[in-house]
């Protein structure tokens, strides 16, 4: 038996779905937009007093979900207010949900063997 050879990628839809799943195995950036869903748009002063970072180290977490349109930015004066975009975490969502299916009958499997098997306080 062969292994696979390497997926080939290279649709936009692929490469849109690879960059939100890159932002999204960051804790900090699951963390901003967790706060941006909790507290809606804000200017970058305020995410920043969550974090114990420097302002361009977090400056670089909010490109990094701007580019996969999780957050979109718009100017006030001279503050940068972020606010969530949800539509690319519905189809993270929809990648998922087989997966969820798959769980779900695993599980009900496994209930519906312990119900079957015989109680142990059967003294």
């Amino acid at each position: 038996m062969t292994a696979p050879g390497p997926v080939e990628t290279g649709t936009a839809e692929e490469a849109d779905a690879d960059r939100v799943f890159a932002a999204l195995a960051s804790a900090v950036r699951r963390e901003v937009l967790r706060l941006l869903r909790d507290g809606g748009p804000q200017p970058v002063q305020a995410l920043a007093g969550h974090f114990d970072m420097r302002r361009p180290s977090l400056s670089e977490h909010l490109r990094v979900l701007r580019e996969a349109g999780l957050v979109s930015e718009r100017r006030s004066g001279r503050q940068r207010i972020y606010q969530l975009e949800a539509a690319p975490l519905a189809e993270v969502q929809d990648w998922l949900h087989p997966y969820e299916r798959f769980w779900r009958g695993r599980l009900k499997d496994l209930g519906a063997l312990l119900d079957r098997m015989p109680d142990d306080d059967a003294s």
